[in-house]
C-alpha cells in the first residue's frame, strides 16, 4: 500500500466536535485550552479515520494557538514545509562521527561542509573550517559545533537555501529569544518589548532587583487554598529566601516570575510543604 503523499494536508471535524487535521502519516487536533485558545495535539498514525480521532489518541501537545483559524494556518505552514523539504538535498548516512554528545547515529549532509549529528541523547551542526569562517562573528563557535537545541539556528540564519520557510521562521525567533545580544549585531537592530523572551526576562530582573521574587512554589498543604513560596531578592538563588503564602486565585508566575508584594502577602514561618525544607 503507497503511504500517504506527507504534504497533503485535509481537514475533518471529529464526531466530538474538534477540528482535525491529517498530514501524510501525521494527525493534529485542535482541542480547547484551560487558559484560552487551542492546544495543539499531534500523533505519528492513527489508524482510523478522522471523524474517529479522540483526545486520547494523541501524545504530544506542539503549541498554544489563538483560535481554529490560526491552527489551520499552522498545519498549512506544516504541509508547506514538508513540500519545501522534498526540494532540499539532504542526504542521511551513516558516519559513527565523534561528536560533542557522544558517537553520532545518523548524520545528514545539508551541504558540503555542513553535517547534522544525531545521537542517543542530543545533536546538533558541525561546520567545517571554511563554512564556519562564513558565520558572522557574533554567532560563530570557534570549534564548529552548534547544538541541536538553540545553536542550531545560527547555522540556518548563516545558511538560509539550506532550510524551508518554516525553519528559517523558527530560527529566527530562536535567536531572538536566546541570543538576543547577538542577533541585534547581526541584524543591526533593536528588539523592543515582547520581541525576545531572553532580554524581557533580563529587564524584568532589572526592574525587580529590590523585589522578592518567587524561585519555588507548592500547593500549601498546611492552609487552604493558598501557595507556598520561596523568594530571593531580584530571584537570586544565592541570595538569602524567604517563604510567603500566596492565594491560590492570585498566583501566576506568568513568563518572567511572580513579584511578592510583602504589605499583601504573608509571610511565612511555620511547616513547610517542601520536603526537607529546614531554613
Amino acid at each position: 500500500m503507497n503511504s500517504p503523499d506527507r504534504s497533503v494536508v485535509s481537514f475533518h471535524r471529529t464526531r466530538d466536535g474538534f477540528l482535525a487535521a491529517r498530514l501524510g502519516q501525521r494527525a493534529f487536533l485542535a482541542l480547547p485550552s484551560k487558559s484560552g485558545g487551542i492546544s495543539v495535539a499531534s500523533a505519528h498514525y492513527i489508524d482510523k479515520s478522522p471523524e474517529e480521532w479522540r483526545p486520547s489518541d494523541f501524545y504530544i501537545v506542539e503549541r498554544l494557538l489563538a483560535d481554529e483559524a490560526a491552527f489551520r494556518r499552522y498545519v498549512a505552514e506544516i504541509a508547506d514545509h514538508e513540500r519545501q523539504l522534498l526540494t532540499l538535498d539532504r542526504r542521511e548516512l551513516k558516519t559513527s562521527a565523534v561528536t560533542p554528545w557522544g558517537t553520532a547515529q545518523i548524520s545528514k549532509v545539508y551541504n558540503e561542509g555542513i553535517i547534522s549529528h544525531s545521537t542517543a541523547s542530543h545533536g546538533g551542526f558541525h561546520l567545517d573550517e571554511a563554512r564556519n569562517y562564513l558565520v558572522h562573528p557574533a554567532y560563530r563557535n570557534a570549534d564548529g559545533w552548534y547544538e541541536e537545541d538553540c545553536e542550531w539556528s545560527k547555522v540556518a540564519a548563516m545558511f538560509p537555501p539550506l532550510f524551508t520557510d518554516y525553519e528559517r521562521k523558527c530560527a529566527d525567533q530562536t535567536l531572538r529569544d536566546c541570543e538576543p545580544d547577538a542577533y541585534e549585531a547581526v541584524n543591526n537592530v533593536v528588539l523592543g518589548p515582547g520581541e525576545s523572551h531572553a532580554k524581557d526576562a533580563r529587564q524584568f530582573r532589572l526592574n525587580h532587583a529590590r523585589d522578592w521574587l518567587v524561585t519555588l512554589a507548592i500547593k500549601s498543604r498546611q492552609r487552604s487554598g493558598f501557595v507556598e513560596c520561596v523568594a530571593t531578592l531580584g530571584g537570586d538563588r544565592r541570595g538569602a529566601e524567604r517563604r510567603f503564602l500566596v492565594p491560590e486565585a492570585e498566583y501566576d508566575p506568568g513568563r518572567h516570575g511572580f513579584v511578592i508584594h510583602p504589605a499583601r502577602h504573608e509571610a511565612h514561618e511555620g511547616p513547610s510543604s517542601f520536603v526537607g525544607w529546614t531554613r
